[in-house]
């Protein structure tokens, strides 16, 4: 046995025991989870960050030159539907950063956003640092102005499936929000952060695809794991930005996601989204480790796995 392999705590089928326990530590999982009965309980000694370099790096944005936002995709044109960006640019408006603003918009459900993405093969870790404002305020006012990460199956406007974790304003301002949406059904939880800049993790590793978010000046937390098979059984996926803002100006129109996505909706929108940086890496989880479940991957250890390192 090797020496990472000596150090390692190994324990068989104890996972499921150990679950209720550890369910209370700011860890959700969600969806059909895979069988543990065969998963190792490893601890953040037994694993090493993500790798960054080589051809999933080099998919990676600094912002840093007007150029760069040619790589990313936008959903609205590769996907044939209405554009609801009223504006993004690269090193212009805000200096090597990406400037999104929204129109009025929804991810939640059947209803659609803007999302900015490149197509990525394999376990990732994408990795960004964005602030999520009002247009002339530090918090955006209107209701689900929400801006961060999202990765999404290819093709899947009539069944949405999709994943985001998002930082603005929510039913309340100054939140997080970790959202499953699965054959166009949202589950969405909502966690109060400060104000500011935030870093989110948005990772598929390991048969699992998990959510992680670290205040300014604060400590990697975990917000969300998720057992996701149409998301981890499929050989590449949508990674990318999202911004959506103004939920309220929907009226009527909220219980009807084909109409709703018909028509641009006027209302009042009122989100900028910053985006310092995305920046992508290659996570290399053990084998045999159940990364929805924390009583095989603990939160520390997951944390290390899918943040870089020296973050």
């Amino acid at each position: 046995m090797s020496g990472r392999m000596s150090g390692m705590r190994v324990k068989i089928a104890v996972a499921v025991a150990m679950a209720s326990v550890l369910a209370g530590c700011g860890t959700e999982a969600a969806g059909q989870a895979p069988d543990p009965a065969g998963a190792l309980v490893y601890t953040a000694a037994d694993v090493k960050p993500p790798t960054p370099g080589g051809e999933v790096g080099s998919a990676s944005s600094e912002f840093a030159d007007k150029a760069e936002l040619k790589v990313w995709n936008r959903l609205s044109e590769t996907e044939q539907d209405l554009d609801r960006i009223a504006k993004v640019d690269v090193d212009t408006t805000a200096k090597d950063a990406l400037h999104l603003q929204p129109r009025t918009s929804a991810w939640f459900d059947g209803f659609r956003g803007p999302f900015l993405y490149q197509e990525l093969a394999g376990d990732i870790v994408m990795h960004l640092r964005v602030k999520a404002e009002g247009l002339k305020t530090a918090q955006p006012k209107r209701k689900f102005s929400l801006g961060g990460a999202m990765v999404r199956l290819p093709g899947s406007n009539d069944k949405p499936n999709w994943l985001s974790i998002t930082t603005g304003t929510g039913d309340s301002a100054k939140r997080v929000e970790v959202k499953s949406t699965e054959n166009g059904s949202s589950k969405p939880k909502e966690i109060e952060v400060k104000p500011g800049w935030v870093e989110l993790v948005l990772a598929r590793a390991g048969g699992a695809v998990v959510g992680l978010y670290k205040e300014e000046g604060g400590v990697w937390k975990v917000g969300a794991r998720w057992a996701r098979r149409d998301l981890v059984e499929v050989p590449s996926l949508q990674y990318g930005i999202t911004g959506y803002t103004d939920w309220d100006s929907y009226s009527t129109l909220k219980k009807d996601a084909t109409k709703g996505n018909a028509k641009l909706v006027k209302g009042v929108p009122d989100l900028k989204l910053t985006v310092d940086y995305v920046r992508f890496l290659r996570p290399e989880p053990p084998e045999r480790a159940d990364l929805t479940n924390p009583a095989s991957m603990p939160d520390d250890a997951l944390i290390k796995l899918l943040t870089p390192a020296g973050v």
